[in-house]
């Protein structure tokens, strides 16, 4: 007798995607990308196949809240002086827009869970990118300049684009906070700048 597996699956179908198929953990579920012109026979199989992979991949030991504040306090010193000093660091469920956010007002930092499942100079980037926020809280010229102190920022932001991209998450670039950014005031930002 088979048991039915227990952890949700939710399959994708992509017209972009032709002969890939991937699959990765989502919080509790499995999220399996097809290409769309699969049958339902080659869609079994596959998800059969992906699901397998995925449940026997050795779980990575995630870092706790306290890890990751002590990380985020090396990377502080490290590219922004030491300046940037957040009351609190931690991981939350899984964001549906955003791979973390901060409030500046409160100093607090959050970090999507998702971003447990990738490459540490990924979340290094993340963190940095918050903390920034912390000294300068829009995306103008100002804010750049602190975060493209981290060496692997185009990187990384490339890395989590993708990610997105993959995966169809509503995540995006903050390139369009940019935009925005530059059509209420970063003109005067960049004024003072050079005064």
């Amino acid at each position: 007798m088979v048991t039915p597996n227990p952890t949700p699956i939710e399959v994708r179908r992509s017209a972009k995607r032709r002969r890939t198929v991937s699959a990765y953990r989502d919080g509790a579920r499995i999220v399996v990308l097809i290409p769309a012109r699969f049958t339902a026979a080659e869609e079994r199989e596959w998800v059969e196949k992906m699901v397998a992979r995925v449940e026997g991949s050795r779980p990575r030991r995630r870092p706790g809240d306290a890890a990751l504040a002590r990380r985020a306090a090396e990377l502080s010193e490290r590219y922004l002086d030491g300046r940037a000093v957040p009351a609190s660091v931690r991981w939350v469920p899984a964001m549906r827009t955003r791979w973390a956010s901060c409030t500046p007002a409160d100093r607090t930092i959050r970090l999507s869970r998702r971003l447990q499942e990738m490459p540490v100079w990924v979340q290094d980037y993340v963190l940095v990118h918050e903390l920034a926020h912390l000294l300068e809280s829009g995306h103008g010229p100002r804010f750049w300049r602190l975060v493209e102190r981290y060496p692997r920022t185009e990187r990384a932001r490339g890395y989590l684009d993708g990610v997105s991209a993959a995966a169809n998450l509503p995540i995006a670039d903050d390139l369009a906070d940019d935009l925005a950014d530059d059509l209420t005031g970063d003109a005067a930002e960049d004024a003072a700048d050079a005064g």
